[in-house]
């Protein structure tokens, strides 16, 4: 590596996030030059199709000129303004009307924020201030999922069941952060149990901590409809239907964190109208702008609108917001990629592509590698697991997972690898053709890694 190189200056100067800053000592970054479409370029020149989105997010691929254009004309226009004070601007205004337009029944009110990170993080400060305002100023509990992942504000990384994500950051966890297990019906099932059965128990569980908490102190409830950071872990048949009577019967807010699924993702607009949940909040963000801009929005109900406007009127103001949030370039973009999706018909794209996808994917439960594969639209994850016959995983300290993710970036792949699960969110842009070139280097990557673990083994023995 020269000295003075790209390589050399992100060692001595980035630090990387979510990252292993060890292994990224020892092996440098893979420094992303450019993209087209599905595929990017590294600086070295080697091209991959991007399976992930990047970060789940880029849904219509890398050069969509419109929304570039569309960010061109409001920096010409208003560059920056606020929405503090009763200030605004055009682009902010008709991008609430038009996300409540298509929101689940009900959410009528949008409030605009960065990132996903601060869209869930506003959503637990409004879950809080709903409650002190209507009288229950006990109910302060979130309760998350483990693996689900909500965002890195303090409270959210209290809220997201990723441990990797709290350990030393002394975090707020026990006081007002509770979890019920992840919803893997692959993993966590039992001999016999079916999947309206593992429903029925995960319910069960969450019943059972609201009775040992008290419902009067339980503010919220957080799910994604399709669990992204934890694995891309889709819900078990039933699963919604039984969780949620039990949070309406206890007055327990459910906040749906779309900022993966939302968008067409899941084959429907919204995750919530795949499964069926009629949510009091609802964040989104990510395929919001595909990515092209940072921006969010925490869609809220009329409920929780008039404890604002009662708060606001008690304290004398809503003591709530981001500089950057509902920034006009980032709105301007946001209307730009909302209008593609309605004029290209993405979610009808997802729909025709999706079978290419999941069955594509579902082939490869014939490699020696692969337990389980489950997905909806254009999200899936794929199970890696040492005998499959037994579900017996592979032992955490091997990183299967990781070394399955290495041999796909070699074989001109970028995925995910989360544990020993395999995650796959590709652009919404995705043709059939080009699923079919996705499955065939997911294919060599785990051939390649199949290949080495036999290597491993011969060598121990």
């Amino acid at each position: 590596m020269r000295p003075n190189s790209l390589h050399a200056a992100d060692l001595a100067h980035m630090v990387h996030q979510q990252t292993d800053l060890g292994a990224h000592a020892a092996d440098g970054a893979v420094l992303i030059a450019r993209g087209e479409g599905v595929h990017v370029w590294d600086t070295e020149g080697k091209e991959y199709i991007e399976a992930m989105a990047g970060l789940w997010c880029a849904s219509l691929g890398f050069s969509e000129k419109r929304l570039a254009e569309a960010a061109y004309r409001q920096l010409l226009t208003l560059p920056y303004y606020h929405t503090f004070f009763q200030k605004g601007h055009e682009p902010s205004v008709r991008l609430a009307e038009k996300l409540t337009a298509i929101a689940p029944p009900g959410l009528n009110h949008a409030m605009f924020q960065c990132g996903g990170s601060e869209a869930n993080d506003a959503a637990i400060k409004l879950a809080w201030y709903y409650h002190n305002v209507t009288g229950r100023p006990q109910k302060k509990k979130i309760i998350g999922r483990i693996r689900g992942y909500h965002g890195n504000t303090v409270a959210t990384a209290s809220l997201s069941g990723q441990p990797h994500m709290q350990a030393d950051f002394d975090l707020p966890l026990g006081d007002r952060f509770l979890h019920i297990s992840n919803p893997n019906y692959y993993r966590a099932g039992l001999p016999g149990e079916t999947e309206e059965q593992f429903s029925e128990r995960m319910a069960a569980e969450l019943q059972a901590l609201i009775d040992r908490e008290g419902a009067d102190t339980i503010a919220a409830f957080f799910a994604e409809p399709v669990q992204g950071g934890g694995g891309a872990i889709t819900p078990p048949r039933g699963y919604f239907e039984a969780i949620v009577p039990i949070l309406k019967q206890a007055g327990i807010l459910f906040v749906a964190d779309e900022v993966i699924c939302g968008f067409g993702r899941t084959g429907h607009y919204w995750g919530c109208e795949t499964y069926g949940i009629q949510p009091d909040m609802l964040s989104c963000a990510k395929q919001l702008t595909a990515a092209y801009q940072p921006l969010s929005a925490l869609l809220i109900s009329d409920a929780i609108h008039a404890a604002l406007l009662e708060g606001s009127k008690r304290n004398g103001s809503f003591g709530h917001g981001y500089t950057y949030g509902g920034h006009p370039v980032a709105c301007a973009v946001a209307l730009e990629t909302l209008a593609i999706y309605e004029e290209r018909d993405m979610v009808g794209h997802v729909q025709a592509v999706s079978p290419a996808f999941l069955d594509g994917l579902g082939a490869l439960r014939d490699h020696p590698l692969v337990g389980d594969v489950r997905g909806v639209g254009l999200i899936a994850g794929v199970e890696l697991m040492a005998d499959k016959a037994k579900k017996e995983p592979f032992p955490a300290g091997a990183k299967v997972g990781l070394l399955v993710q290495e041999k796909c970036h070699a074989a001109g792949l970028i995925v995910r690898a989360i544990g020993d699960r395999i995650a796959f969110t590709p652009p919404l842009i995705i043709t059939a053709a080009q699923i079919g070139e996705m499955c065939r280097r997911f294919r060599a990557g785990l051939d390649a890694a199949w290949a080495e673990l036999q290597e491993r083994r011969l060598a121990a023995e």
